[in-house]
């Protein structure tokens, strides 16, 4: 496999973007929302949309040949603080084990209004975590 490499899975390519960027051992997905079928799943439900992120999360690193257990570091954007709770509720059951490195922020807003949660990952290639 080449040092650097390009991951979009079919259907969650956008022009201008990659979905993720392979570099050496490093896998670096882009900010993942709660998009299914290019539409914005689960409106209101941040746990639906922060599962939505982690399927997204999940594709994205299949088509670079990962899974999650291979995720080190994350980085979540949300636009409440009280959806802190529900996001690391999901996040932690997913991670259960083997948490990798993660920061939470909370955003004024993010690139649409419906969206609630945007989660930014890491992966090594020589990670043997224990993510789903």
């Amino acid at each position: 496999m080449s040092n650097v490499g390009r991951f979009n899975p079919p259907g969650m390519a956008f022009p201008g973007m990659s979905q993720a960027v392979g570099c050496g051992d490093f896998v670096l997905v882009s900010g993942q929302v709660a998009l299914k079928d290019r539409q914005v799943a689960c409106l209101g439900d941040p746990a639906g949309q922060t599962e939505q992120v982690f399927r997204n999360i999940e594709a994205v690193l299949t088509e670079a040949g990962l899974t999650l257990g291979h995720v080190v570091s994350l980085r979540c954007y949300l636009t409440s603080a009280e959806a802190y709770q529900t996001y690391a509720s999901v996040k932690n059951r997913i991670f259960a084990g083997n948490p990798p490195a993660a920061t939470a922020m909370v955003v004024t807003a993010l690139v649409l209004p419906e969206i609630l949660v945007e989660v930014e990952a890491v992966a090594w290639r020589h990670a043997l975590g224990g993510g789903a």
